[in-house]
């Protein structure tokens, strides 16, 4: 494992996130739904395990809202890091660095919630599924892309 891979996959990651976040929040303005409250959840729940104080409640919901959003680009940022790890010395065709990027965020944010019993997945219906795997398709195309041209071009894929 080089470091630089590692890097370059952390950084795919982050810009990954940001994809994501752009295609929720297009989807939040089109489909005039309201964003999701298992970011906030997910740190609430973690919080407690932890026994953290998050402080008086108009605060604690702040904080929450905060902390969300960092959890979600440091899974982002995570997985990208991960994959560079594991990447770095081979090139992956675009379509399988996409779908391994996606689909990795995708599983460990989907078993994070269902690990904290916030969400079941079993449970989702078919709209459900497609809002959660659009953002994630995203993140894996934009991360794929950043990784591929961060890496020297004997590394690149495709």
């Amino acid at each position: 494992m080089r470091a630089s891979g590692v890097v370059d996959g952390a950084i795919a990651g982050a810009v990954g996130s940001a994809a994501l976040n752009v295609v929720g929040y297009l989807d939040i303005a089109v489909r005039a739904r309201p964003a999701s409250s298992t970011p906030e959840e997910s740190i609430e729940r973690l919080a407690g395990l932890a026994h953290v104080d998050l402080g008086p409640e108009d605060r604690a919901a702040n904080r929450r809202t905060g902390l969300g959003a960092v959890l979600g680009y440091a899974l982002g940022i995570g997985t990208g890091a991960a994959f560079g790890a594991l990447a770095s010395r081979r090139g992956l065709p675009p379509a399988v660095a996409t779908a391994l990027l996606g689909g990795g965020v995708m599983a460990t944010t989907i078993g994070s919630l269902a690990t904290l019993g916030i969400s079941d997945p079993r449970t989702w219906s078919r709209s459900d599924w497609l809002a959660d795997i659009v953002p994630h398709l995203a993140y894996g195309m934009a991360a794929a892309a950043t990784f591929n041209r961060l890496r020297p071009p004997s590394a690149r894929c495709g």
